[in-house]
């Protein structure tokens, strides 16, 4: 057995490929994802250091139009599917944002990382801006949000950010856009432990996200599809109340499970590959339950 690399400290796909690091194949998410063709939007919730964001990055790299992802999904289950692929593999505009940095012990603190995500996003973009396909009058409000021209954007074009580079994005290669939205819940979170001192910090924050997922998940047609992942699925709020052909997967849910977090099958393989076979009974199994909203008390393994 040749040795191998474990990575440590990174949820690029792309990296972990190209480095050849040590890979649990988890390409299945895409098949499974792309079988309820009528779903607009899947939410994903799951506890941290399931695997969230590696899975997001590799969902990008198989969508995304500007990329040529062919040799990363090499030897993958994925690409046993030749139809799938030659349909979807870099086929679709896509927009990856996480909001997992986006956080302060105040709203305006917080509001400027949030207005920082999207200024990055306009310029990893930039192109768009000299796009004939792309409405002026948009372009224009897409240089207040990189942060190119001065002036601040408005808190309304802030709100409707990720929905006008979502039109952007259609009008220039002419098919809709793919959404993921990774740790969407992270900036409420936050603002919900600081509320104690403001709760002005959480209403203002929540109304921001609201509107923000809002415009570009409901009723539009500039969207393909989104996955959304975060570690909440936060009801009471109705952020993705009135959205049409929703999908929340659960930790309580069994469609998506084996694509995040280890499986036992897979946990004994990592063991068998590492030469540590013999050792499966020192590996610690804890499970931490968790309380979720309307269902019984959940439990889920964690493996270390």
């Amino acid at each position: 057995m040749g040795k191998i690399h474990i990575p440590v400290g990174t949820s690029n796909f792309a990296e972990i490929r190209k480095e050849h690091y040590y890979f649990i194949d988890k390409s299945g998410l895409i098949e499974e994802l792309l079988k309820t063709d009528g779903t607009k939007v899947t939410l994903i919730t799951r506890p941290r250091r399931f695997g969230k964001t590696l899975a997001m990055s590799m969902l990008a790299e198989f969508f995304d139009i500007q990329k040529d992802s062919s040799e990363l999904f090499q030897e993958l289950s994925i690409a046993n599917h030749g139809q799938l692929c030659k349909s979807w593999m870099n086929q679709y505009p896509t927009l990856f944002l996480t909001f997992k940095d986006v956080g302060g012990n105040t709203f305006d603190s917080a509001y400027e990382m949030l207005r920082d995500v999207l200024a990055k996003a306009c310029n990893a973009h930039y192109y768009l801006k000299d796009s004939d396909l792309v409405n002026e009058n948009d372009k224009k409000v897409f240089l207040h949000l990189a942060d190119i021209v001065d002036g601040k954007p408005t808190g309304g074009q802030v709100k409707t950010g990720i929905a006008l580079l979502l039109r952007m994005l259609h009008a220039h290669y002419k098919k809709p856009a793919i959404l993921l939205l990774d740790e969407y819940d992270v900036p409420i979170a936050k603002a919900k432990e600081d509320s104690v001192n403001s709760t002005d910090y959480y209403r203002s924050m929540m109304e921001v996200i609201s509107s923000m997922i809002s415009s570009a998940i409901k009723d539009n047609d500039h969207l393909k599809f989104a996955v959304i992942t975060g570690c909440l699925k936060i009801t009471k709020e109705s952020i993705f109340t009135g959205t049409n052909n929703f999908v929340s997967d659960t930790i309580s849910d069994t469609r998506l499970n084996e694509y995040f977090g280890f499986t036992q099958e897979e946990v004994d393989r990592l063991l068998t590959d590492t030469g540590l076979a013999g050792h499966g009974a020192e590996i610690k199994f804890i499970l931490y339950t968790y309380k979720i909203e309307g269902c019984p008390k959940i439990t889920a393994p964690i493996y270390f």
